[in-house]
């Protein structure tokens, strides 16, 4: 690191031009090639992806997206006149389209079930010849079909557009999101460091690595599965560590300076000791990310790949890019007062004070009480999940001045709830004993409890699979609704299904969630217990003790649980969600505690690293545990808590995406970033190490024999260049680990 360290400040302007030519590189290959991304939720083998597949088979004419055009009058019918001949001539328009594949009018002969009973509200179907996945300018179909549309509104008509694409007409809101979290880190780093440009260096490292990463994410669009939010969940996540690892360093390189070191050495030392650190973490949040292929779901493999490529890409600015940043503003690093201080009473040690030695010192008299108060505060927040849905947000959930919410409600309001959700039973014929019984399978569905309509069959031409739609009496989210589906499968199709050859899968949207839900549910204790176990090696090369990993195993857990918690309140229970432009409450997405446990477990792990490495510096160098808390506490605390209030500024600006799956993880990771870092790393954490005294640094002779020995800082690079002693003599150890009065 040292040797990298020194080569990036004596090449300094290479290494800026490197950067800069590859991200121009990037963004213009990613221009030029564009990006296909899919939100497509069907998990191989499952019975609806079997059902989609099928369907897709036998009547090629649906593969496409669909568009719902409702509209609705206050004043007569849909039926009268005016209203019809106006919303004919636009269906007719929509038609010529070229992206549209057929619409299917409820003028039309056998579209009366499209009208609803009051004659109020109305609605088409719109079905494209291509997906959003396959389509080149995946808003453009449904933004033409929206201005045709549009030009029918008016004299007492409301016309609306929802379905799988009609929420791509809605404007981004994505570049506030980021404009405001930089400009609120912005302010952060300059209350931290008194200095423009040392506030200027982590927001540069940080948007340089974010941009070429979002670029590389586009072009890994065509080779794998990525997710439409990869590239925002990318960029969130980026922009937060990114900032944080260039915190660490840019610190790390202003103690050096106020300390008399040259500019050089200053920031070679800061490399070397603060950037070994920071690839550790990094690689912990890698390490993390990539648990989820354990899962074996190709939409979840697309973003692990594209939120690791965004960290690996930030540590590999923040050790190459920052220090030839560094050596290019020299002194300029520390603030105008900071230097004349240096010039005039020269240099001093660091030295903690203020608010951070009297907290360290408060919770080294008080562990108990202040740790039983955390501990209680992450308890109760906790509590809301236990009540945790799964399940999957769809248009009712948008906010409620969208396009697609108040077709989501018109129908709703027309037709019933279930109208939105629609599920699609798809059988798979023998012959004319099996078609017979599919002819008949609509009587016993109508008299299924939680079925309100049942519309079909039809066959496709050669008779060999048929289609029946079965409208629930509940909305899509409901869990009515998924026991309807389970009903289906379990008791009402094996009865008809019983003495034929006929086989009936269960499909459309609302199964698919609910199968996709049941995969991550099941696998979600492998994917902790691999993510965790894995944690905690690390952990246990890096400290050489038993007790530190698993108290940060139990740290990151509680911090999912409380910030989960939040999430429950905020999104499921609604409270607040509609204030907030997030919309009404609906279930959690079910991938969320896959993707919140992996970046979070990374995330923690650069605190925990910080403020532990602390404290075994200073037990190794005294063998006094209670010196050790208290010395790493006071002197981590501020640039943790300055850390937290960066990413926690990044992560809460992107509520305001416009996107409820982005807001979610906004809100998610802002939460847990919080109570990790006020609550467990500068409260709970050194509470506990004070209880449990030397017993924080056990570890088992033979099994201290057998691991191989790695250093996260190295020896020679301490503050005050002393060199650490090695760890006590056994007979010291277990002196030390016996309980204190």
């Amino acid at each position: 690191m040292t040797a990298l360290a020194r080569w990036c400040l004596r090449r300094r302007l290479l290494v800026l031009l490197l950067w800069l030519v590859t991200l121009a590189g990037a963004v213009t290959a990613s221009a030029l090639a564009g990006s296909v991304y899919s939100d497509d939720y069907g998990a191989p083998g499952t019975e609806s992806g079997r059902a989609a597949q099928l369907l897709t088979k036998a009547f090629p004419d649906r593969a496409g997206d669909s568009d719902t055009l409702v509209w609705h009058t206050d004043k007569g019918d849909v039926r009268a006149a005016p209203v019809r001949d106006r919303m004919t001539d636009t269906l007719r328009e929509v038609a010529r389209q070229p992206a549209v594949a057929s619409v299917a009018s409820p003028y039309d002969t056998g579209g009366d079930g499209q009208i609803s009973k009051d004659g109020a509200t109305a609605y088409a179907r719109i079905t494209f010849h291509e997906t959003d996945d396959d389509a080149d300018d995946a808003a453009g179909q449904p933004r033409q079909v929206m201005e045709t549309a549009r030009k029918a509104a008016g004299d007492g008509l409301q016309v609306e557009a929802g379905g799988d694409s009609a929420g791509t007409t809605e404007p981004p809101k994505g570049k506030t999101a980021e404009a405001i979290g930089l400009a609120a880190a912005a302010v952060v780093l300059f209350l931290a460091f008194g200095s423009l440009a040392a506030t200027a260096l982590p927001l540069i490292t940080a948007v340089v690595a974010v941009g070429t990463a979002a670029a590389g994410i586009g072009l890994l669009s065509h080779v794998m599965t990525v997710a439409g939010f990869a590239p925002m969940l990318g960029m969130l996540v980026g922009l937060g560590v990114g900032i944080d690892y260039a915190l660490f360093i840019v610190t790390r390189h202003r103690r050096g300076l106020r300390a008399g070191l040259p500019v050089r050495e200053a920031a070679t030392r800061a490399v070397t000791v603060s950037g070994r650190a920071v690839v550790f973490a990094g690689a912990t949040v890698c390490i993390a990310l990539l648990g989820m292929f354990v899962l074996r779901l190709s939409f979840l493999n697309g973003v692990a790949l594209a939120a690791g490529l965004t960290v690996v890409l930030s540590v590999a600015a923040s050790v190459t890019l920052l220090p030839a940043l560094l050596g290019m503003i020299g002194m300029r690093a520390l603030s105008r007062r900071e230097r004349r201080r240096l010039t005039e009473h020269g240099p001093r040690p660091d030295r903690p004070t203020g608010w951070a030695m009297r907290w360290s010192a408060l919770v080294e008299r008080h562990p108990k009480a202040l740790g039983l108060c955390a501990a209680l505060l992450m308890a109760v927040l906790a509590l809301p999940t236990l009540s945790l849905h799964l399940g999957t947000s769809d248009q009712g959930n948008d906010p409620a001045t969208s396009t697609s919410r108040k077709a989501y409600d018109l129908l709703a309001d027309g037709f019933g709830p279930g109208t939105n959700g629609p599920l699609t039973l798809v059988g798979e014929l023998g012959g004319t004993g099996d078609r017979l019984a599919f002819d008949h399978l609509p009587d016993e569905l109508r008299a299924t409890p939680g079925v309100a309509q049942v519309s079909g069959p039809e066959f496709d031409g050669s008779g060999d699979t048929g289609v029946i739609t079965v409208v629930p009496d509940t909305s899509p989210q409901s869990k009515a609704t998924s026991d309807l589906v389970d009903r289906l499968r379990g008791e009402v199709l094996p009865e008809v299904e019983d003495g034929s050859t006929m086989r009936v899968l269960v499909g459309g949207p609302t199964a698919g969630y609910d199968d996709f839900a049941d995969i991550i549910v099941g696998k979600l204790p492998l994917f902790g217990g691999v993510v965790t176990g894995l944690g905690c090696l690390l952990l246990l090369l890096a400290f050489r003790s038993i007790g530190i990993p698993l108290k940060a195993a139990a740290m990151n857990l509680a911090a999912v649980a409380a910030s989960f918690g939040v999430v429950v309140a905020v999104f499921q229970w609604g409270w607040g969600s509609e204030l907030l432009g997030l919309g009404s409450a609906g279930p959690i997405e079910p991938f969320l505690p896959v993707i919140m446990i992996s970046v979070l477990f990374g995330l923690s792990m650069d605190y925990q690293v910080f403020l532990i490495s602390r404290m075994y510096e200073e037990w190794r160098l005294t063998g006094d545990n209670r010196r050790a808390v208290r010395v790493g506490l006071s002197e981590t605390s501020r640039v943790i808590n300055s850390a937290a209030v960066i990413m926690i500024s990044v992560f809460g600006a992107f509520v305001l995406s416009g996107d409820r799956i982005i807001a979610m993880f906004g809100i998610a990771l802002s939460a847990a970033v919080a109570l990790d870092a006020f609550v467990l790393r500068t409260l709970l954490v050194p509470a506990l190490m004070h209880l449990l005294g030397g017993a924080n640094w056990w570890l088992p002779r033979w099994l201290d024999r057998r691991l191989p020995r790695i250093s996260i800082e190295p020896a020679d690079c301490t503050p005050g260049g002393t060199s650490l002693p090695g760890p006590p003599a056994p007979r010291e150890a277990r002196d030390l680990a016996r309980p204190r009065t």
